[in-house]
């Protein structure tokens, strides 16, 4: 992640910067913080994962939508843009014709970790998202070839690791057959 060189904006003109390019930032304190491209695999796991929960929310009739590498949430006079985001229909149709920011939280936040960002994905993201009110956050380690389920419990996240064939359990998703070896095959 880069920080640029220029002057700190508002974050009302963050919300309508062009720098002319396809780069996409985060805001923290007035800084952009320019944010990588992501691998090819870190991609397919995240359009495996919208996909597959897309087709549970339509399977279930769930009230929410998934949102694919677009979706900020502001936190503390910074933003952050999950790999994937669950809304609820109701915070999907708030969002048209505004700046695609959450002010509220989410009921669900993905992470993929990519070996740039483990530290902000297991500490940074996890306190903040935390302290937002996420209920539910997902950490995927790729590296460890893990997933985290991280659910609020009395303000703090408490968190199960699952591996292989084990069977992947979500408050958000309690219907869901999802083991990390079929996420990994994906």
């Amino acid at each position: 992640m880069t920080v640029t060189a220029k002057k700190k904006l508002t974050f009302e003109e963050y919300l309508t910067y062009d720098d002319g390019t396809n780069n996409r930032y985060e805001f923290r304190d007035g800084a952009l913080i320019e944010m990588p491209p992501a691998t090819g695999l870190h991609n397919r796991i995240i359009m495996f994962l919208a996909f597959y929960l897309q087709t549970e929310i339509y399977r279930c009739n769930y009230n929410y939508c998934v949102r694919a590498n677009s979706t900020e949430v502001f936190i503390e006079n910074k933003t952050r843009r999950p790999d994937i985001c669950i809304l609820t229909k109701a915070q999907d149709k708030e969002l048209e014709g505004k700046p695609d920011i959450l002010f509220e939280p989410c009921p669900l936040a993905i992470e993929i970790v990519s070996p740039s960002s483990r530290h902000d994905d297991f500490v940074e993201k996890r306190k903040e998202y935390s302290s937002f009110g996420i209920p539910e956050y997902w950490i995927v380690d790729l590296k460890l070839r893990s997933l985290s389920v991280l659910t609020q419990i009395d303000g703090d996240y408490v968190e199960k690791v699952y591996k292989g064939k084990d069977s992947i359990i979500s408050p958000t998703f309690p219907t869901i057959e999802l083991t990390m070896q079929v996420l990994l095959e994906a």
